[in-house]
This record gives C-alpha cells, structure tokens and sequence, in this order.
C-alpha cells in the first residue's frame, strides 16, 4: 500500500501520567511501530525520558513527544504531512527524524527535523512535515523556515524513527503519509467481514446471585477475530493503552470489574510485530434475554356460547417465539401465571391453554429460566385480550329498474346499505359475498342482481379490532316510475356563456306530480350516479354544459328506489345587441329627425318584440330631441335584453370674438367660439387659399399683413361650417416704382374700404416734410412729389387708425 495514499491518526490527549512514562511511546524504546493501516489512540502527555540532546537537533527538545518506528518493505521515497487538529497558527508541532537503524541507546543526531514556530515565521498553515519539493534538511527554531524539510529517499528493511513533538498548544496531530516507500499491512479483524457479535452476554450464575458480576471465557473471540490468519497471536487487555503496549494481558476465565466492561484485544504479526486493536463488550445479565411480547389478541367467539362476553380459550404457548429473542428454546423454561408474586415463587402455573378469567383485559405474567440454573431468570407480563364481535343487522335494499329492460335486473350500490347493516356506528366495514360459505366477494359499488329478490351475504367489521359478525342483505328490484322534469332559466346571471345556476327542487313538484305524497328527492349528475346513489349535487347546481344539460332525479320511497327521472337544464340566450352608445344630433338641423334602432346582431330583428323608453314598440324610432333612449329587445323563450342609446347635442359654431394682434414681427389671430359641438379652425387668405389647415387650436401665429378669411368646423357630429373676414394690418419694408407690377407703390396692408376705411396715413421725409397723405381707398405712393421721382431713401410714415391706434415706422423707395 503506498504511503501517500494513507493516512496514519495519532491522537493526543493532555492527561499528565509521567508514572508511566517507561511504558508510554515518550520513550524510543516504546515507539509506536507504524503500519499499513494502523489507526492508533494513546494517552500520552510529558517526555519520559528526554532522549534529544538540547541546542542539536534543530536546537530543540521533548516537551509533549510521541515516538514512531518506521520500517519500509520497500525502495522509495518517505514523507509525511502534520496537520494540528486545531488551525490556530499558535499550534506547534516539531518534528525529528533518526536513522537509518539507529540505536535507542544512541540515537544520535536527526537526519531531518522542523523546529520552525509558525506564528513567528509569520506563515499562515500550520502543518509541517517532509515533502518532496522543500530542499533543506533541517529548519528552525522559531520564526526561522517554513515547517517543512526535504523528505528521505529510503531502502527495504532500514529502520527510522520519527519524534513528533508539540512545544506549544493542546490538540491531537494527524499523519498524511506521502512518498512512494510502503509498509507492512498489520492483521485485520475478522469480525468486521462477518455477522458474529464479539460481544459476551452471560447471566449472572456465580455466587452471588445479582451482583452484576460473573466469569468470562475470553477466548471464545479468538477465531472470531483472527478467522484464516495464521501468522498473528491475540492478546486482551483491560485498557486500549495497554494494548497498544502490550502490557497486562487478561487470562480466562476471566471475571469483570463493572457491568458493562470494554475489553481489548491487540492483534499482532508474528513476523512484523504490527499490530490492530479491536474492543468488544461484556455485560452481565440477571436473567435470560427476552422480548417483551405484544399483548394476545383475540376476536370473542361462540365456543363458550357468547361471542360478545370477553371471554375466550388462548393458547399461551403461541407468545414463546416471541418471547425467546433468539435464545436455545432447549436452553429455557417459559411458564405463565396469574401475578408476579406466583411467577416469582413458580406457584399454580396456567395450562397453555387458558380460558382467561377477567373479561376482555387481563394481565398475565411469565418467567423465562436457565434450566441448568433456574435461578438465572427473568419476569415480565403482557395482556390477553378478548374483543367482542361488532353487532351487524339484516337489511333490505330496493332498486329501481331503471336500466332500459324492466325484466327485474338492475344495478345495486351495496354500500348504501352500510348505515343499515352495522347500526349506524363508527369505525366499522363491510364486505359482500354471494354465498353462504363468503368466498366469492363483490365489489359494493356496482352490483348487477342475479335474482330477484337476492340475498347478500355480509361480514360487518370492527376495524379497531379486526372481529367481525354476519348479517344478510336482501335486494329487490321495483319498477314503479317517477316523471321527467324541465328548468328554464334565461342567462341572466351577469356572463352570458350558457351557464347559470339552478335550484333544483324546484323541480320536486314537476317530479312528483300526480304521485303518492312522502316521496324523497335527491339530484345527481348521471345516471348511474343515481342509480348507485354516489356523489349527491346539493340543492344549487351550475350547469356543466353550457345551456342545455341533462341530469337525474332519484325518487326514493322510505329509502327504497321509486324511480329515476330525467330533469332538462335549459339556459336560454340573451338577444345580441350592439352596445350601449352614445350619439349626436345637430341642433341647427331641427326639427330634421335621427334614426335609431335596437341594434338586433346576428339575427332577423323580426324575431324579437321591442320597448322603447319613449313607448314605441318598433326596432327604429325616429328622433330630434338630445336625452336617453332605452330598448328593451324579448326573444320568443322570453329573455330579454336593454341598450342605452345616449343622443347628446351639437351645433355650429358660434364665432364670439377674434383678436389680432398685427403690426408687429409676429402676427397672430385668436378665434373665440363657443356652441354644443367641438370645433377645429382653419384660415384661408383672400385669394381663398388655405393658409393654415383645420387644427384643433384656435391661435394662429406668424401672419403676414392681409386679409383673410377664419373658418370654424363642427367635427363633434359635423353640424356645419361658420366662416368670418379678418384683417391683420402691415406694412413692407420697401417699394420699387419701376412699372414693373411688383410693389409699385407703398401701401398699408390691412386696411381697406372695408376695415378702419376712416384710418388717415400720412408719409414724410428724413427732414420731416409731409410729401403724401393716404386714405385706405387709395391705391398707394408711387414716389412721386409735385410730379417728379423722389431719391432712392428712407421715408417715414404715420399711421392713425381708425380703432385709435397710431402706428411710426420707415420704409425704403428703391429704383
């Protein structure tokens, strides 16, 4: 087995014992032989002998050491890995290693050795050990190195040993084995590869008696635990530390100092001296092992002539198995009696065959005993119990033939009659056979009579106590008649998707009329629900076809079958109208009329009759006048359906005011309108060109001087259009009296014979000369003054509008 694939546990615990330090692996002469796969646990604490010269050896000594002996049966490299069970870096471990075959007397001077403080060496693991890429030798102490040397290149049959030793701390160590050298496989356990206990159990049969103390044959482990092995030796031990150290064996017999004792047993090669310890218990017992048996059940029987008096014959030889837990029945005695007391002193025995005498319950005692000491034995109790049978009762079920063929044949829910059969009472079943002899069961859901009438043979059973009685169901068939029925019902719960839910009773009048009074009704949703009587519909019901469903009426007379009746669910269909809607009607066209009509979708109107909120009764009314209009539309099955069809006014606008704001870099004009409808404005020029299409804001910017003319459109129900002239007053900037039909003289824009026509304009030189005073008829300066051209320049003008506005500016005359 290579090493790097072991792995080798040593625990330490801190229990100071230096008395035994000549006997504990402190000691090179009491190393620890290191094998195969030994896991080893010692009690070790201290030095015994300090065998490491101080200020050599990595300049370290033994504080807590265990010794290990190192014998490879192979060529190979050795190394090892130590992991603190605890990972605080405060944790130390050190390490030396002697050899080749050195000598305890002599050990000399290590080969390898760590004596490195991790915590010092500021590292932060603290393992330490040989691996097989560290290159130096030895380290250490303190903060010098990094925990780990240079592991050894070894030889077949050298001997090393290995000191593990721990400066500081308080934790136990693992060994993980690396390199490729090998070391002898120690003996096994047999015990663990087979199902034999090594445990030893006896009674307590030396004197005296009940002390908890008694003598042990100790070697009938031995081949248990050494099976085929033939080159180990067995020794026992009181503690796993002397069988580590193989000291103080135990002789047989062997008697032990407390109840339960651990023995140990060191398992050693003859050739190799490695070894394995195994442990086992010995306990001693004041009697026979034995299992407390369940309590003796019976169901009551007629044997004594009352099946229902708890009391019955038991044989109480039946509970020995039970009772022996695994012991040689030729080993024991088992007998039985009435109380502790006559257990105790073996006084008037019960017969194996016991009527017992208390009824129902009884409690009854038995003594297991070692026949070859009978005072080794053992006392317990449990319960005979007698229950009685359930009471069952004889029934008759009637059934309707309702199957198409009234030739006395029909299907019987046998379960039915389960209320019937076993008084109504809890924790009871029941099964049906077809003969006396009940070895032909039937199923009691569905049953199809053979005969008519037909008798059921029936077990009714207690199922808290498995005992049952017999009873009889008689079946017969009758075939009296029940009438179908039918429910309407207009989809008038709020979803129109041909459900709805229905009250079925009301229905029993339908049903029943014409026969006998007394009748019970219950509703089911097939047929053959209502022929078992399985899965009953309440009262309510929602269809669960949409509008046309049938289900069935069981009509019972003092709970036998009078017959099975359809019942029709019918959920009519509302008319389909168009939605409720709202129209308009434009005021300036009264007393024109609108048409209105129910709005009839996907069917002939002539099918349906109408009310109209206004009293009419036709599909189409005429109307002129804004409010509501509701129609009620009624299908020939009597459902009806109401729409609301809202007419509110519109009209054409009414233009209120329309302001201007002209003579400036940014003209715009501002429509005030008010009327029913929603309007959209739009401006045309005078050439009637359209300037600004219709848009729903009544503010129209960035206007050149000009007129021009506002329209305002109804687009609420399209009443109509209302147009109005409007004038925004400008000025150019310039005029060129060239004749050649483009601005040939200066005029304001804006203003005309028809708007301000009383506005005056009045146009000077830059020195203030009035040379041209204009009216708005006029057509405008051609830069003329006294008949003769004026200079290219710029001239100023006045205006004074008729609105009382007066307007300064200049304008340019170019050639």
């Amino acid at each position: 087995m290579e090493l790097h694939k072991l792995f080798y546990l040593v625990l330490i615990s801190i229990i100071f014992q230096t008395k035994l330090h000549a006997q504990n692996p402190t000691d090179c002469s009491d190393a620890v032989i290191v094998c195969g796969n030994s896991n080893i646990n010692l009690d070790v604490n201290g030095i015994g002998k300090q065998e490491l010269g101080f200020g050599i050896n990595c300049s370290s000594q033994e504080n807590n050491s265990v010794w290990l002996k190192v014998a490879p049966i192979t060529d190979g490299t050795l190394g090892f890995t130590l992991k603190p069970g605890s990972s605080s870096i405060n944790e130390d471990y050190d390490f030396f290693v002697f050899g080749p075959n050195a000598n305890c007397n002599n050990i000399g001077q290590a080969i390898r050795c760590s004596t490195t403080n991790p915590a010092s060496a500021g590292l932060t693991s603290n393992h330490t050990g040989m691996n097989g890429t560290a290159t130096d030798t030895s380290e250490g102490p303190g903060p010098n190195g990094n925990s780990f040397v240079s592991w050894l290149n070894v030889l077949a049959g050298e001997t090393y040993f290995i000191v593990i030793d721990r400066p500081i701390g308080n934790s136990d160590f693992s060994l993980e084995w690396t390199g490729t050298a090998t070391f002898s496989d120690p003996p096994v356990d047999s015990s663990v590869n087979n199902s034999f206990s090594k445990n030893i159990e006896t009674c307590d049969v030396d004197l005296p008696y009940n002390d908890g103390f008694s003598s042990f044959n100790l070697e009938t482990n031995t081949p248990i635990i050494l099976g085929t092995q033939t080159d180990a030796t067995i020794s026992y031990h009181d503690s796993e530390s002397d069988a580590i150290i193989n000291t103080k064996p135990l002789t047989s017999p062997y008697t032990n100092t407390k109840n339960p004792q651990t023995i140990y047993a060191r398992i050693t090669n003859k050739s190799t001296g490695c070894f394995e310890v195994s442990e086992f218990n010995l306990s001693v017992n004041s009697g026979p092992s034995f299992t407390v048996p369940s309590d003796y059940v019976l169901c009551d029987n007629l044997d004594d002539g009352d099946d229902k008096n708890g009391r019955t014959t038991f044989n109480l030889a039946t509970k020995n198995s039970d009772i022996l837990k695994g012991n040689d029945p030729n080993n024991v005695n088992i007998t039985y009696y009435k109380s502790t007391n006559d257990a105790e002193t073996k006084t008037n025995p019960h017969p194996n065959l016991y009527y017992n005498n208390t009824p129902f319950s009884e409690e009854i005692f038995f003594r297991i005993e070692d026949k070859t000491n009978p005072l080794c034995r053992s006392i317990s109790s449990f319960r005979l119990i007698s229950n009685p049978n359930p009471d069952a009762y004889n029934h008759t079920l009637l059934q309707c033939d309702e199957d198409g063929v009234s030739d006395g044949f029909t299907t019987f829910n046998l379960n039915e009659s389960h209320a019937d059969l076993t008084g109504n009472l809890k924790d009871r079943t029941t099964r049906f056979f077809t003969d006396i002899s009940r070895t032909s069961e039937v199923n009691g859901d569905s049953f199809l009579n053979t005969t008519n009438p037909q008798i059921i043979y029936v077990e009714v059973e207690n199922t808290l106590t498995q005992c049952y009685s017999l009873s009889e169901l008689t079946l017969a068939v009758s075939t009296t008649d029940s009438n179908n029925a039918t429910l309407a019902l207009c989809d008038y719960d709020g979803v129109e998707d041909g459900f709805h839910e229905f009250l079925l009773s009301e229905a029993d009048t339908q049903i029943t009329n014409g026969l006998p009074t007394g009748l019970q009704i219950s509703y089911y949703e097939t047929y053959n629900d209502a022929l078992l009587e399985t899965n009953i519909l309440g009262n309510t019901f929602i269809n669960t076809i949409a509008h046309s469903q049938t289900i069935y009426a069981r009509v019972e007379n003092a709970n036998n079958c009078y017959g099975i009746s359809d019942v029709n669910l019918i959920v009519y269909k509302l008319p389909e109208l168009e939605s409720d809607e709202i129209s308009y009607y434009c005021l300036n066209a009264f007393p024109e009329e609108k048409a209105l009509t129910a709005g009839i979708k996907n069917d002939s109107p002539s099918n349906y009759t109408y009310s109209w909120s206004t009293a009419e009764t036709s599909y189409q009314i005429n109307i002129n006048t804004i409010g509501n209009y509701t129609v009620t539309a009624t299908n020939a099955n009597g459902c009806s359906k109401s729409r609301t069809i809202t007419i509110e006014a519109s009209n054409v606008a009414i233009i209120n005011n329309i302001e201007v704001q002209d003579a400036s870099a940014n003209n715009n004009i501002t429509v005030f309108a008010s009327g029913e409808g929603t309007y959209e404005y739009r401006l045309l020029n005078s050439n009637n060109v359209i300037i600004a299409p219709y848009q729903s804001s009544p503010v129209f910017n960035n206007i050149p001087p000009g007129v021009y003319t506002v329209s305002v459109k109804d687009i609420k129900n399209d009443c109509g259009i209302v147009n109005q002239k409007v004038f925004v007053i400008g000025f150019p900037k310039f005029f060129t009296p060239n004749h050649d039909g483009h601005h040939d003289t200066w005029q304001v824009y804006g203003v005309s014979s028809l708007n301000q026509s009383n506005s005056k304009i009045f146009i000077y030189d830059r020195y203030g000369k009035l040379l041209k005073q204009l009216s708005p008829s006029e057509n405008g300066w051609n830069g003329l003054y006294g008949g003769k051209k004026l200079p290219a320049d710029d001239y100023w003008f006045t205006i004074n509008l008729e609105d009382g506005r007066i307007f300064k500016d200049h304008f340019t005359l170019k050639y």
